[in-house]
Parts: C-alpha cells; sequence; structure tokens
C-alpha cells in the first residue's frame, strides 16, 4: 500500500536535495572526478530520512540536474547523462536508498552499524560510477580508458576523502538522529 509523504518528510526530502546540490559546489579539483561532499549529503539522507525518501531526495537532485538547472559538479542538462561521470550521481540515489535501509529500523544506531552503513553506500557508489564511467568513456563518447586509469583516477585518487566522509556522516548521524525525530 502507497504510504502519503507528511509535509515535515516533504521539507526533510527538500532540504537534503539543497545540501546536496551546495555539496556539489564545495570541491577539491582532483583530476577526471572531482571530490565533493555530495557523497557526505546523500549518505546522511538515507542515514536520517530512511531508504526510500533518503533515495527520493537525491532523485529529485538528479531530476533538477537533468532538468537544466546547474547543480551538478559541472553543470547540469539533460546531455549530462553522456558525462563519464553521470554514474556517481545515479550511484548517489542508489547508495543513498542502500544506507538508509540498514539503519531503518534499528533500536540502537550504533557507531559501527552506521559506518557499516556507509560502506556499502560507498561501495554502491564506486560500482556504479566506474562502470558508467566504464560504458560512457569506452563506448560512447568514443574517449578509450584502460582498466588501470580508471581505477587509479575513478578510485585511488578519490576514494581516502570519502572514507573520511563515512567516518563524519557516521558521527553526525548519531548526533542528528534524535534530532530529526523528535521534530
Amino acid at each position: 500500500m502507497k504510504k502519503k509523504i507528511t509535509t515535515r518528510e516533504m521539507t526533510l526530502c527538500a532540504l537534503f536535495t539543497v545540501l546536496t546540490a551546495v555539496g556539489a559546489f564545495i570541491k577539491v579539483p582532483v583530476p577526471v572526478v572531482p571530490f565533493t561532499l555530495q557523497l557526505l549529503f546523500t549518505m546522511m539522507a538515507g542515514l536520517l530520512l530512511g531508504g526510500r525518501l533518503g533515495a527520493l531526495s537525491v532523485g529529485i537532485y538528479a531530476v533538477l540536474g537533468l532538468a537544466g538547472l546547474p547543480v551538478f559538479a559541472e553543470g547540469g542538462g539533460f546531455w549530462y547523462i553522456l558525462k563519464p561521470s553521470f554514474g556517481y550521481i545515479l550511484g548517489f540515489i542508489a547508495g543513498s536508498y542502500v544506507t538508509g535501509r540498514m539503519v531503518e529500523g534499528l533500536e540502537r544506531l550504533t557507531f559501527p552499524r552506521v559506518l557499516m552503513a556507509n560502506f556499502a553506500g560507498l561501495a554502491i557508489v564506486y560500482a556504479m560510477g566506474m562502470v558508467y564511467y566504464y560504458i560512457i568513456s569506452n563506448f560512447v563518447i568514443d574517449a578509450p580508458i584502460g582498466l588501470w586509469p580508471l581505477f587509479l583516477y575513478c578510485f585511488l585518487l578519490v576514494v581516502p576523502g570519502d572514507i573520511c566522509l563515512c567516518f563524519l556522516a557516521a558521527g553526525l548521524t548519531r548526533r542528528l538522529k534524535p534530532v530529526i525525530a523528535n521534530m
């Protein structure tokens, strides 16, 4: 049965949509895939709102970017689906859903449990992002990339920062979850 979304839930979804967009502009330039704070806000959307609403907030962010609003790290517009890095945005949606589902219904949010959920979401984001990057680069836009450069530029150079974001999100979630639950 379909569950209606409350005004509170709509507001929280909108908040995380905006935070994800803002996170796209807080970036450290790294070759190929820039390091941004999007991952932090997409993980926290899942952790604090649950899988369904977290994925919804990130999905709205993706739709806004594809509709032409420059909310992605490198702009916006429907053409963005042809950018190899668009797979990470798809990964954000799936990662937010999985991260949220892993902590939904837990009586106690322990730091290790939340961290494991974050790492699962991170693995999904990177898996989807790297596969998409490889396919678009090699078969669509004719800008071939080998497996080693893909692994180096799309994983090794950026994953240390994202691992730090996993720890930060776990700590923030443990503090913010009771506050949001009592709103």
